[in-house]
C-alpha cells in the first residue's frame, strides 16, 4: 500500500499538468472561446473603472494566465524528477493562484460557471485542479518550507 501513497503526488501533477497545458492550444491560439471569456471579464473590469485589465495586453491576458499554467506545468512535471522534487510544491502553489483566480472569475462575475455552454466542464475542471494543487501544497509542504527559508535567507543575506 505503502508504494502505491508515494505515486499519488505524480499523478496529481500529471492531471492537473494535463489539464493546464490542454488550455494553452486555447489561450494561445485566440480561441473564440477564450476571446468570449476574457472578452466578457474585460468588459466587467472596464465597468469597474479597469478598462484593458483583461484585453489581449492586460495585465491578466490570456497570454499571461497561459503563461503562468506554462510555468506551472513545468515545474509539476519536473517535480517528478527525483533531484528536482521541490519544484513540484512550486508548481502546485501556482497553479493553486491561478485556479483561485479562475474559480473566483466564475463564481463571482458576469462570466458564470458556464460560459462556453459546455455543461460548466471548464469550471469543475478549475475546481479538480485547485484541489489537486492544495493536496500537491499539503503533501510537499516541508520542500516549500525549505524552498522558501533558502529564498528567504538568500535575499536577507546581508
Amino acid at each position: 500500500m505503502s508504494k502505491f501513497f508515494k505515486f499519488i503526488p505524480h499523478g496529481l501533477a500529471v492531471f492537473s499538468s494535463i489539464i493546464f497545458l490542454d488550455s494553452l492550444r486555447f489561450k494561445f491560439t485566440d480561441h473564440p472561446n477564450t476571446q468570449e471569456i476574457f472578452g466578457r471579464l474585460d468588459s466587467w473590469a472596464a465597468g469597474l473603472g479597469a478598462p484593458g485589465l483583461f484585453a489581449h495586453t492586460g495585465l491578466f491576458s490570456q497570454y499571461v494566465i497561459g503563461s503562468a499554467e506554462l510555468v506551472a506545468s513545468s515545474l509539476l512535471l519536473l517535480g517528478i524528477i527525483p533531484a528536482l522534487r521541490r519544484l513540484q510544491g512550486l508548481g502546485a502553489l501556482i497553479g493553486l493562484a491561478v485556479m483561485s483566480g479562475a474559480i473566483s472569475f466564475h463564481l463571482f462575475t458576469p462570466l458564470g460557471i458556464d460560459p462556453n455552454n459546455d455543461g460548466g466542464l471548464l469550471f469543475v475542471m478549475a475546481c479538480c485542479v485547485w484541489v489537486s494543487c492544495l493536496c500537491l501544497i499539503i503533501w510537499r509542504r516541508g520542500a516549500l518550507i525549505r524552498l522558501v527559508s533558502g529564498v528567504r535567507k538568500a535575499i536577507l543575506a546581508n
